[in-house]
């Protein structure tokens, strides 16, 4: 266990700590703020040591191999440990692989929610009022926009108030799991906070999402599939400018409230593609100087696609003084040059697993 360096540190759990934005997350609290962090991750598919390594020799800092879903490994944790604040970001988080196999989504996204909440619950209502009193205790429930379904028009936006109405497994199972959240703050008085963000993107991301996977399957060779005519319209959020609004959330914000995040960033699936393949050609050109564009391939869209998302990121920013730093434009930039940076060292480790850059979930 820890030992506390300072009686006003923070002590905080980050369940998916050594995901795409849990690493993140832990990097930045180690690299900005002053409180300790114990990572409880499975290890999955898309957990990958490799993405703390610069963290991980922090007297901080320390992990724990568990699954969420297993209830005695997770009571351990929460006695030996005894976080005074839960960042909740482990989830099966992939659309298309919610098509292949719900069955994960629904175990790990809701029966690994549920047992966390419970283990929460207990430690806290064991806690004295004087502790209760003296320390912030919160549990963060860290979900997506993608519960609220998508957007009839090309104005409005999603706010905390907008109606659910998921449309994938992933996103059914993720609405689940925010009614829980908010359900045990009503019935059991857990004190929560629920943030849901937009599409993350950024350095360390497993390259079966949109961004990396046209970044390395580019740099590859290989064709770049794109679904329908590429019109889906998301809002795009920098990962670090998402670790940021997470802590404030979780130190700051209203027990009981949501808030929403994103990165004020609206783009069309093509246009995000043609804009990873104009920097390409500008930083890397192709071998036989043609444009990486000639690689894109248009492929049968998923089923129950959403076609737009779009964040109204206001509360965030009136309540807690949070914008994104990053445009679209300098944030782009950024990963595809930490993606070239790191294709022999990160990207190669993770590819030479079982995923080999294919569209999954068809």
């Amino acid at each position: 266990m820890l030992n506390s360096l300072d009686h006003n540190m923070n002590r905080i759990l980050i369940t998916g700590g050594a995901g795409f934005i849990g690493s993140a997350l832990s990097r930045y609290i180690i690299g900005e703020r002053k409180d300790e962090i114990l990572i409880v991750d499975k290890l999955t598919y898309a957990g990958n040591l490799e993405s703390l390594k610069s963290i991980s020799n922090d007297k901080r800092y320390k992990f724990e191999k568990a699954d969420i879903c297993d209830k005695k490994a997770i009571e351990d944790i929460f006695v030996d440990y005894k976080p005074n604040i839960v960042m909740h970001l482990a989830a099966e988080s992939h659309v298309d692989r919610s098509i292949d196999s719900p069955s994960d989504f629904i175990n790990t996204n809701i029966i690994g929610t549920y047992t966390l909440l419970e283990s929460f619950r207990k430690l806290y209502f064991n806690l004295s009022e004087e502790e209760r009193a003296t320390k912030r205790h919160i549990f963060h429930h860290v979900s997506t926009d993608e519960v609220y379904g998508d957007l009839d028009d090309d104005i409005s936006l999603f706010t905390e108030d907008t109606k659910y109405s998921p449309s994938s497994p992933y996103s059914a199972s993720k609405a689940s799991s925010d009614h829980i959240v908010r359900a045990w703050n009503r019935t059991f008085k857990v004190p929560i906070v629920v943030t849901n963000c937009s599409n993350n993107y950024g350095p360390y991301h497993f390259p079966e999402k949109l961004i990396p996977l046209i970044i390395l399957s580019a740099l590859n060779g290989k064709d770049l599939p794109i679904y329908g005519a590429g019109d889906q319209i998301r809002d795009w959020l920098y990962v670090d400018d998402h670790a940021r609004a997470l802590y404030k959330v979780a130190v700051d914000g209203r027990v009981g409230e949501t808030y929403n995040i994103g990165g004020h960033n609206e783009k069309k699936n093509i246009d995000v593609v043609h804009k990873i393949c104009e920097i390409l050609d500008e930083i890397k050109k192709r071998v036989d100087g043609k444009s990486y564009k000639e690689q894109i391939i248009f492929v049968k869209d998923r089923p129950g696609h959403d076609r737009r998302y779009a964040i109204d990121a206001s509360k965030i920013h009136k309540e807690l003084n949070w914008l994104p730093e990053e445009t679209f434009e300098t944030g782009i930039l950024k990963t595809i040059e930490w993606y070239l940076a790191n294709k022999d060292s990160w990207c190669k480790n993770i590819l030479d697993g079982s995923y080999k850059l294919e569209r999954l979930g068809i």
